[in-house]
């Protein structure tokens, strides 16, 4: 799809003249092309083998026999774990190898004589690209999106061919689960000779106020033809109800093969300013013309917003002081691996800041940009990752990044800053994690400051961090290392941030990666000078498990989406929403984990309940079958609410209070065995996109609709209609059971499934059936 501007909004509606044409990868001579900037989905009808395959790049290659499919696609999250798949604990004991992806295409000989280009927002990984045969490049780095011309080698009006060859045979490569496959999105792009350069944009707002803001706009032009042009660089911006409130231009030269940065300064009065609770989104339409004729076009999305750092109290956006509440999250959403559809980091993201979340740490390395898209429009305030490794390998990273870090640290780090500076919720550039590298010596100095002089020079809005690793012990806090950081960023070991900070008063400083534990959650909440905390994790992530188990507990959230204890007790600590949630330890005299559930798995033994309330009321009342057990405040240290009970069946409620009134509650009741099968979706309605799909949670509940937690099951989940499945889950870390299917066992009573639309109308009739239960059904809707 391509969005062409010929003149200037003067409402949403009618300031642009918008020309839309979707494409299938299948392009004919005939059609009425625009003449100025074309992009064009590249994402369906490709083949994929896995394993090496002599001549594969070949136009002439005959892979009638591949699989056929679309992307974004990861091949590893397809296979089964196996304790012995050299991807190891850090891939999540999943396989890997080498895979072969290509696609047929035609171009029309309407392109001859523009340039054309693909795009490719992420190849997992060390990665060659050919055209017809012809080698493109190559780049070691997963993470990184890049773009190749194809224009000399394309065959107009004739069928021509992309192949794609991924390595990911030299195991273990990564700490965590990377992924296998052209996993992000694919885009072919045709432009003129004259045009605007990739991720040739530059939006930022140095001085904002209530009153106006001024836009400092960088545009980098390219002339790729033979000859020199007077081109004229008309930008304009657009508030987010599509009115066109400034606009600039520019007339420059541009000789033959030259490519030049032109700096515009605008001037928007009375902005609406991007905050988290109202995220404002503008529009800034750079359209290039020579003789009146319009050469190229594109549209940067960006939001106008002050933030700064203050050693005292830390971060202010717009002039707020905001305690920054983050988290941390790798690229993977568990089933689905690292080909994530966008809804389901839409649901994530409801789900973190539901309890209070503001803020994501990308760790450790560059995500989807639609991910930043959607941080743009939801409110986070995010910081970007660029490498979770230098020179020096980590564990279970044999084969790591460290073997191409020299080679390709610039290349990278440009890549990574260039295509992400336009977004409004990056706030800050994390050049490394945890970094093994020697910081105690001349090398480590200098390997620090060339990427910090990089970041800044491609982007000198933000301020450069690292999450240092064990600082005292590495010398880094006394040998002045930390001083050379914009912001001080440490994981763990809260107790040594703050006493840096104590020890230096002029550092500005955050906690990058932090436990859950309440002495690192009291010095966060007592310390103002400590700007934020980022959880380790967000959500369980694939990997970094030792067998048995797949992934490891480090999220607030399961791989599945479902809460554990944890979400409640952060909920009570960041949230500003009244809340309550009563836990009970597992085991007789208070010994087991925590479960919300009044339902023990054994009743004759289990004779007295030691009870956990979260909450951040004022005090608690417990009713226990109809009777008080009396009125308890919270603790000063934001500790649980305890009582210990004669346990009986029947029901528990807690009633949480602020100034005497009745805030919050929370009931939990006795099970039976379960009988019932209770369904729910994240949306009720679905467009026929690959991003767009529904997680269906089940629950099984006795015939009373109480949630029944110790009777698990396998469950086969059925799709009719105009809709798939797309895989299933239960957020059990040592299930071996594959994603890839329609049976599920549940855990504690809880499974989900993942579903898409292959319709642009209909409905979608998902199914869900066990031994003993009555089969129930959710409808979902599609609606384009």
């Amino acid at each position: 799809m391509t969005t062409i501007i010929y003149k200037k909004w003067k409402n949403l509606f009618t300031l642009l003249l918008i020309s839309i044409f979707i494409f299938s990868g299948c392009m004919v001579d005939d059609h009425d092309y625009p003449s100025s900037r074309i992009t064009i989905s590249f994402n369906n009808d490709w083949m994929f083998m896995e394993g090496d395959h002599d001549g594969a790049q070949a136009r002439r290659f005959n892979d009638r026999s591949w699989r056929a499919l679309n992307v974004p696609h990861d091949w590893s999250i397809e296979g089964e774990f196996d304790q012995n798949n050299p991807t190891g604990r850090g891939g999540g004991y999943l396989p890997n190898g080498i895979g072969w992806y290509r696609k047929s295409f035609d171009i029309p000989s309407a392109f001859e004589g523009r340039r054309v280009f693909i795009h490719f927002d992420g190849l997992m990984a060390n990665s060659d690209v050919y055209i017809n045969g012809e080698h493109l490049g190559h780049r070691p780095y997963g993470y990184v999106s890049m773009e190749y011309e194809l224009t000399d080698y394309l065959r107009y009006g004739r069928s021509n061919t992309i192949a794609v060859r991924l390595d990911n045979s030299k195991q273990p490569a990564s700490r965590w689960y990377t992924g296998a496959g052209i996993y992000r999105n694919v885009r072919l792009i045709v432009k003129n000779d004259v045009h605007i350069d990739n991720w040739g944009t530059f939006f930022s707002t140095p001085k904002v106020s209530e009153e106006s803001a001024t836009v400092r706009v960088f545009t980098t032009l390219k002339n790729s033809s033979e000859i020199s042009h007077q081109v004229h660089l008309n930008t304009l911006i657009h508030n987010p109800t599509g009115d066109l409130v400034s606009e600039k231009g520019t007339v420059i030269d541009l000789a033959p093969g030259e490519k030049i940065d032109i700096e515009q300064i605008l001037e928007v009065l009375n902005p609406q300013l991007w905050s988290l609770d109202s995220p404002q989104l503008y529009k800034g339409i750079s359209q290039v013309t020579i003789d009146n004729e319009l050469q190229d076009d594109l549209v940067t999305n960006f939001g106008i917003r002050s933030f700064h750092f203050e050693p005292a109290t830390g971060f202010y956006l717009n002039g707020e002081n905001i305690r920054i509440k983050g988290v941390c999250l790798h690229h993977d959403a568990g089933a689905v691996g690292a080909a994530v559809p966008l809804a389901i980091w839409e649901e994530r993201f409801n789900q973190l800041q539901s309890i209070g979340i503001n803020a994501i740490r990308l760790s450790h390395n560059p995500f989807a940009p639609e991910f930043l898209e959607l941080c743009d429009r939801m409110g986070f305030i995010v910081m970007n990752e660029s490498f979770d490794t230098w020179r020096a390998r980590k564990n279970h990273g044999d084969y790591g990044y460290q073997h191409h870090f020299d080679e390709w640290w610039e290349e990278d780090t440009r890549s990574i800053v260039l295509r992400d500076r336009n977004h409004p919720s990056i706030f800050m550039f994390s050049i490394g994690n945890e970094i093994r590298d020697n910081l105690d010596n001349e090398q480590g100095f200098e390997t620090f400051r060339m990427q910090y002089d990089l970041v800044h020079k491609l982007d000198g809005t933000r301020p450069v961090t690292m999450g240092l690793f064990r600082p005292n012990q590495a010398n880094v806090y006394q040998n002045g290392f930390a001083e050379m950081m914009d912001i001080v960023g440490q994981n763990y070991r809260e107790e040594e941030l703050l006493q840096a900070s104590i020890d230096n008063p002029h550092w500005k400083v955050i906690g990058t990666e932090n436990g859950h534990t309440r002495q690192a959650y009291l010095i966060w909440r007592d310390n103002p000078a400590i700007a934020g905390h980022f959880l380790w994790t967000g959500f369980d992530y694939l990997g970094e498990a030792d067998w048995p188990e797949v992934s490891h507990d480090f999220g607030l959230f399961d791989r599945a989406g479902f809460t554990k204890p944890r979400t409640y007790e952060r909920e009570s600590w960041w949230s500003d929403k009244p809340m309550i949630r009563i836990f009970r330890r597992e085991q007789h005299l208070g010994e087991g984990g925590l479960v919300d559930d009044w339902t023990p798995t054994d009743f004759d033994t289990y004779d007295e309940a030691h009870i956990e309330i979260y909450t951040n009321c004022d005090e608690v009342e417990l009713i226990f079958n109809g009777e008080s057990q009396g009125v308890r405040k919270r603790p000063a240290d934001h500790s649980p609410i305890r009582y210990r009970l004669t346990y009986q069946p029947g029901s528990i409620k807690a009633i949480g209070r602020i100034d005497g009134k009745d805030v919050a509650i929370h009931e939990m009741q006795t099970a039976m065995p379960p009988s019932n099968i209770a369904l729910s979706a994240s949306k009720t309605t679905l467009k026929n996109d690959w991003d767009d799909v529904a997680i269906v949670r089940v629950m099984l509940t006795d015939e009373n609709g109480v949630h029944s937690p110790n009777f698990d099951r396998p469950l086969t989940f059925n799709v009719s209609g105009n809709g798939e499945l797309i895989a299933v889950d239960n957020g059990q870390r040592d299930s071996h059971e594959p994603f890839k299917t329609n049976v599920r066992r549940t855990s504690r009573g809880q499974a989900i499934a993942i579903v898409r639309a292959n319709a642009d109308v209909g409905q979608i009739l998902v199914s869900v059936s066990g031994e003993g239960l009555e089969e129930s059904s959710i409808e979902i809707n599609i609606n384009q």
